[in-house]
């Protein structure tokens, strides 16, 4: 026993002894970082605040020259029975009913088609692909349809309608086509992202009490992951509502309403935004009836423009509202 003591004494004694003042950071080296905590923070303030210029510019010019035009007599009437600058019979001189019609049947369209696609080929990534050959070609695939660029978008379905309707086929629903093939790969990529995030215990937790795979997905892992797929849902729809190119091929421009999304021409706002800017200046000649606007076109233009921002905000909160409401709730 003695000895065993005598042992443990000496492994104590040659233990080496660390010196922690050495490690003690120096004033000057406090200040140092302090300095460098300082000059951080600043840049990151700094990158905060130009990354919000841009977006307070757009705000400003379109509030600045939209508000002008944007009342109720531009959002409840169409572009029926306008000519050139001149005033309507309601005193008003033409409006967006049309277009933010078209707008919302044809992002409804592409949403009905883009939605269950996405998300099931998302759970199929996930769920049951388990990183073999099928799950890379698919990734592959919705890699290369992320780039494609929209007008080709809209150039696929005028193809894909004129072969199976008929040549020259142009309506609200070959628009939402068009819409879909951009809106999927968006889809696709949040709803993966948001799945793979959901913790295994859930999943196991769910299989050891007895739970099918089916059931797994449907009540426990999409409704984990519900708020970060409706947030790729918003951004998918933030992205295609703006497009211009691909409509002006499927769906085309019509001056008055076609609430029809199957058949006939459809107008949407970024189509107007574009038709109303590239006709340039109305005439007011000497002949034009009192209240001829020669840059109404332009007016127009900045008008829809805004509206079509609200209408995103819109869409924007009402995806918060719903993302919240079927969200599982934390006790």
């Amino acid at each position: 026993m003695a000895s065993a003591q005598g042992h443990t004494s000496a492994q104590l004694a040659a233990k080496p002894v660390i010196d922690f003042d050495r490690f003690r950071p120096t004033r000057s080296s406090i200040r140092a970082r302090k300095r460098r905590n300082a000059l951080m923070t600043g840049l990151i303030a700094l990158s905060f605040v130009v990354a919000l210029i841009p977006l307070i510019s757009v705000l400003w010019v379109s509030l600045s020259k939209g508000l002008k035009r944007l009342n109720w007599d531009f959002l409840t009437h169409n572009m029926s029975g306008v000519v050139g600058g001149n005033p309507t019979a309601t005193g008003g001189h033409g409006g967006i009913l049309h277009a933010i019609i078209g707008t919302l049947e044809v992002t409804a369209g592409a949403m009905i088609i883009s939605v269950p696609i996405g998300v099931m080929c998302a759970v199929f990534l996930v769920e049951y692909a388990s990183g073999g050959r099928m799950a890379r070609a698919i990734s592959l695939l919705v890699d290369v349809m992320s780039g494609i660029p929209s007008i080709v978008a809209g150039l696929f379905a005028f193809s894909m309608f004129a072969a199976l309707v008929g040549p020259s086929t142009v309506n609200g629903f070959s628009g939402s086509v068009a819409l879909s093939l951009l809106m999927i790969p968006t889809v696709v990529k949040t709803s993966e992202d948001m799945l793979r995030i959901v913790p295994g215990d859930l999943r196991e937790a769910a299989y050891a009490l007895g739970v099918t795979k089916q059931r797994t997905i449907t009540k426990i892992v999409l409704r984990t992951a519900l708020p970060g797929i409706v947030s790729g849902v918003i951004l998918a729809i933030a992205r295609v509502i703006g497009e211009t190119a691909p409509l002006l091929i499927a769906s085309g421009f019509i001056a008055s309403t076609n609430p029809n999304l199957f058949s006939g021409r459809m107008t949407t706002l970024p189509v107007y935004v574009y038709n109303e800017y590239s006709q340039g200046l109305a005439v007011c000649g000497p002949g034009s009836p009192a209240g001829c606007v020669a840059g109404i076109r332009m007016e127009r233009a900045w008008a829809a423009a805004l509206a079509l921002i609200v209408v995103v905000l819109v869409l924007n909160l009402l995806g918060r509202l719903v993302s919240k409401v079927f969200s599982v709730q934390e006790k």
